[in-house]
């Protein structure tokens, strides 16, 4: 006997809710927010560098999302303190394979 059936036996009144699905990951699992990730251009060292920031979920989702974005865009990257870093100025492409994913995307900067 598990855990639900003496459940039942001790609350006979009691109907357990549905279980739904959560509408927040998209069809490659990654976790979907409700604020749009900001995408941000920088000079660091003289050099052009794009960032997302901005994403509240998991880590493993975000660095998933960071290396699609290297891949796509064929440059060197790296996720640190829960932020992607592109090598160069990307932003429209960055923006446009966000918007594709189903993520909100805000440009700050520029």
């Amino acid at each position: 006997m598990d855990l639900k059936d003496q459940l039942k036996d001790l609350f006979p009144d009691h109907e357990a809710p549905e279980e739904t699905n959560d509408e927040s990951v998209n069809e490659t699992g990654i976790w979907m927010q409700d604020e749009p990730l900001r995408c941000v251009y920088e000079k660091r060292k003289g050099k052009p560098v794009t960032i997302i920031e901005g994403y509240n979920g998991a880590d493993e989702d975000f660095k998933i999302l960071a290396k699609e974005l290297k891949t796509m865009l064929g440059v060197g990257g790296s996720f640190k303190k829960e932020k992607i870093l592109i090598q160069g100025d990307f932003r429209v492409q960055i923006m446009g394979f966000l918007k594709e994913k189903g993520f909100q995307v805000k440009r700050v900067g520029g």
